[in-house]
């Protein structure tokens, strides 16, 4: 399990490898990440391995503050590979007579040196970009070079977004009009007929076919984008009239996102196929067909159709798609089309995990405490009385009792009839009897209903770096789980049991539901603080929507990114730096003036002075201090 009860009493011999199964390193990295034989973990790209910590050490030296977005492009790059070279064995397995073409949706994370990465490393496998807005076909058309890479233009299309998809058909360019309403068809016919560029079109179909999981939503009768069947016949119908039925050259269909299930997939694209090959049989020049995106993402290891997990490896998602549509199709004797998917989760999930460094713990446990007193008050007897008739038999017992009477405590102490010392003494009896409780659990079979709960009441709380709306915005959302490990001391045991909270003044800024083995642990082990020493926690696998998602609470700002590449000698290259959010930047996102802002308060320190609070001098270290906090960093900072 991924919760380790603490003992107290005994510790347990401990290793690497127990650490690395503990939390399922190898059951969700998919083969990306390791352990060190020193206990720090690595990032691997092909076989060269790099410790997570010697990267941080290397920020430290470059004055670049926890918390800090960490990307490792050679990640991205081998996403892309694997998934291009699992498609080509199996259109080869298969004998499928056509090839496969990728496309990354920028929407999944829209930052520029992704989705550059993304571009120059995909021109082998001429992989293009999925857009979805007139800025996003902006930032594709600025950064695919390779003639003939895919643009696939979903969402809505005003005159200007298809000016600018007609002028990319222009510059060589395969970019396709995905119609997802019939609004979109009368103005892609205008705009192409007064420019004089024909134009390339595919049409999104809604599909019957329902998935599993968190975004379910996108399929069916009721999603929201996609023709239904009457639709598509009056698309089909206009294209005759305007003969203009041979631009008509793509089926667009997308199940979900994060399907968990292989099943699910062979079906859509069996109904897929139909759609084709009836549009075929209609007289459209149909070449291509984009499935959408759905690969899931493998978050907590389980090998499952969890809608955290998958039951499937990339291989056989590839082979599943190829297999369906070459025995569907060849039924109907339709050539093969060119494949495409919007792979975006997981292109780019394994490439981004989030550093931040432990501030500070709370302990929910008792401190010592004086002997008895002569003249002590009965409830506080009564608590130690307790401990003498605390057996597994009574554990229910002496539950009840423990709370019956700190709660009595506390409502003498709300009428002024138990002071603050002798509530304290309750309080401290009272998680002594809870924790003692705890330990006898361990060695019984069956556990009280009312006590299942009792390790989690008892957890630390760990206090990160970071912001949870700004840097793991799904966790708050959704429920999405990501993997939370601590990036060094693996070789030590973990005896602490904990929830993590961010720096945020949000009750539900806090990560309380932890990947487990088999279920969702409801605390993560980790180890005690070190006084004088920091220690780091990585959440992994945040590379998809986090970063564009994130908001401004307690206006926290971006955080500091770094993107590395690996060398095959075991070294690493810090290819780019990019400073978070300085608090100026947050402040002027919200519409205030950080120059306004400066003279007011100069204004309010000259009056200061000149009413004898303070000199002219502290006047300028005042000054000197908020100007300089405007410069700084949104989180946490240590002085080095």
């Amino acid at each position: 399990a991924w919760s380790i009860h603490l003992t107290r009493h005994n510790t347990p011999p401990w290793d690497t490898t127990k650490s690395a199964e503990l939390y399922g390193i190898h059951r969700w990295g998919d083969d990306y990440f390791g352990v060190t034989e020193d206990g720090k973990v690595t990032v691997k790209t092909q076989d060269t391995a790099v410790p997570l910590l010697d990267i941080v050490e290397g920020m430290v030296e470059r004055d670049l503050q926890m918390p800090v977005l960490l990307r490792i492009e050679n990640i991205l790059d081998t996403q892309i590979m694997r998934l291009n070279e699992a498609f080509r064995r199996a259109i080869d397995q298969h004998d499928y007579s056509n090839q496969y073409r990728g496309v990354y949706p920028i929407k999944v994370n829209q930052q520029a040196q992704v989705v550059k990465e993304i571009a120059a490393f995909g021109e082998r496998y001429q992989h293009g970009l999925e857009v979805g807005s007139k800025p996003e076909m902006i930032a594709a058309l600025s950064t695919l070079q390779e003639p003939g890479s895919l643009i696939i233009c979903n969402g809505y299309k005003d005159e200007e977004f298809v000016e600018l998809g007609l002028q990319a058909i222009k510059l060589g360019f395969r970019c396709f009009f995905v119609i997802e309403t019939p609004t979109e068809l009368p103005i892609i016919i205008e705009r192409s007929k007064a420019l004089g560029i024909e134009p390339t079109m595919g049409v999104r179909i809604k599909m019957a076919s329902k998935i599993s999981g968190h975004w379910n939503s996108t399929s069916g009768d009721r999603s929201v984008f996609g023709l239904t069947a009457t639709q598509l016949i009056e698309v089909v119908d206009t294209l005759k009239t305007e003969n203009m039925l041979h631009c008509l050259q793509l089926l667009h269909c997308h199940l979900g996102s994060q399907i968990p299930n292989i099943q699910e997939i062979r079906k859509g694209v069996v109904e897929a196929s139909r759609y084709y090959s009836d549009l075929v049989s209609e007289g459209a020049a149909l070449s291509h067909i984009d499935l959408g995106g759905g690969l899931a993402v493998d978050y907590s290891g389980a090998l499952s159709s969890d809608e955290q997990s998958r039951n499937y490896s990339l291989d056989e998602y590839c082979e599943g798609i190829v297999e369906t549509l070459k025995q569907t199709l060849d039924e109907y004797d339709v050539p093969h089309p060119v494949i495409v998917t919007e792979s975006g989760r997981a292109t780019v999930a394994y490439s981004s995990i989030l550093l931040f460094n432990v501030l500070d713990v709370n302990h929910f446990e008792p401190i010592t405490l004086p002997q008895a007193q002569a003249r002590e008050h009965t409830l506080l007897e009564s608590m130690r009385e307790v401990f003498k008739y605390l057996t597994p038999k009574r554990v229910q017992e002496c539950y009840n009792d423990a709370h019956f009477y700190r709660d009595e405590v506390r409502e003498l102490f709300t009428r002024g009839q138990i002071n603050l010392r002798e509530r304290s003494i309750a309080e401290n009896l009272f998680l002594d009897i809870l924790h003692r409780i705890s330990d006898l659990l361990e060695s019984m079979e069956r556990i009280p209903a009312d006590l299942e709960g009792l390790k989690l009441s008892l957890a630390d709380i760990y206090y990160g770096n970071f912001s949870l709306f700004q840097s793991l915005p799904d966790i708050w959302a959704i429920d999405q789980l990501f993997p939370v490990i601590p990036i060094h001391r693996l070789n030590e045991y973990p005896s602490r049991n904990a929830i993590i909270a961010d720096i945020t003044c949000d009750c539900d800024g806090k990560i309380d539901r932890f990947i487990g083995e088999h279920e969702t642990a409801e605390t993560l082990a980790l180890h005690p603080l070190i006084a004088g020493e920091e220690y780091y926690l990585g959440v992994f696998l945040v590379g998809a929507y986090q970063e564009t998602l994130g908001d401004l609470h307690n206006l926290f700002g971006d955080t500091n990114v770094v993107s590395v590449r690996i060398n095959s000698d075991e070294t690493f290259d810090f290819v780019k730096e990019i400073p978070g959010d300085t608090i100026a930047d947050v402040l002027s996102y919200v519409e205030y003036e950080p120059k306004e802002m400066q003279l007011r308060y100069r204004n309010t320190a000259e009056r200061a002075v000149k009413e004898g609070r303070i000199t002219a001098r502290e006047r300028q270290q005042m000054i000197k201090t908020f100007d300089a906090s405007m410069r700084g960093y949104t989180y946490y900072e240590k002085e080095n």
